[in-house]
């Protein structure tokens, strides 16, 4: 764990737990390289002008990123959280200076399993930003899994259809890849997806009554890709789908950018 390229000290990172202003990216990263890293970068530099009015030297961002890599060949996934130790709760109306925290963990590369979804009503705040405020969407998880489920899906007061926990979610109706038209976070799978499929893809307003007239689901996460979902409640899919295998194809043909 470093910030700023430097091993982070437990006075430096207290500011996520007691305060927790900040956001963040993860990625995959495999032999050096990551899917989509401009955009992960880009999404640093937005978020950071929105929380903080401040601008980030992306370029710093990959130094500091390749720097917790020096010695790691296996697959991880790194996480790169932006955020200022010297505000808390009473002066979080300051100016900042944010600082880049990057943590590694070990990734999977498994294929991953498919989910079965919960239902909740539930909007995040500031849902275009990536933000460290996850306490809300991590309730409504363990709920999920608390009762048999492994995450949750949010839709809004009205009814539509927005994202899951921590990943976007999409449909397959003949042929074609649906995504929810709502407010969420643009997820770095999905802006992939929809670069590779161009018109194979759109965006309509859905409701859960939508549901049975999909032909397959899946979740998009960085960190694991594209992952087929067997459920919505009482709404189910073929796990299989010749769509979703092309979808996973062209996830795994998109060239890696190196770090």
């Amino acid at each position: 764990m470093e910030l700023n390229g430097v091993a982070a000290t437990v006075e430096q990172v207290k500011a996520l737990a007691l305060t927790n202003y900040g956001h963040f990216t993860s990625m995959l990263v495999e032999d050096g390289g990551v899917r989509g890293l401009s955009l992960h970068l880009r999404r640093l530099a937005c978020d950071s002008r929105e929380l903080f009015g401040a601008d980030l030297d992306t370029e710093r961002v990959r130094q500091h990123v390749r720097h917790a890599l020096a010695g790691v060949a296996r697959p991880v996934t790194a996480r790169v959280t932006v955020y200022d130790p010297a505000l808390d709760l009473g002066t979080i109306g300051h100016d900042a200076e944010p600082k880049v925290l990057v943590t590694i963990r070990g990734a999977a590369r498994a294929e991953p399993a498919p989910w079965r979804l919960r239902i909740a009503s539930y909007r995040r705040e500031l849902p275009a930003v990536k933000h460290t405020g996850l306490f809300a969407a991590m309730h409504y998880r363990r709920q999920a899994q608390r009762e048999g489920f492994d995450d949750v899906l949010f839709v809004n007061p009205d009814g539509t259809i927005t994202e899951i926990a921590t990943s976007n979610i999409g449909f397959i109706r003949a042929g074609h890849v649906v995504w929810p038209r709502a407010e969420w976070l643009a997820g770095i799978t999905m802006t992939l997806i929809n670069q590779s499929f161009g018109e194979s893809t759109s965006t309509e307003p859905l409701t859960l009554a939508d549901l049975p007239s999909m032909d397959a689901a899946f979740a998009t996460n960085a960190a694991t890709g594209i992952r087929a979902l067997a459920s919505v409640e009482g709404v189910s899919w073929p796990t299989e789908h010749r769509v979703l295998r092309q979808l996973r194809a062209a996830y795994e043909a998109q060239p890696a950018e190196a770090v």
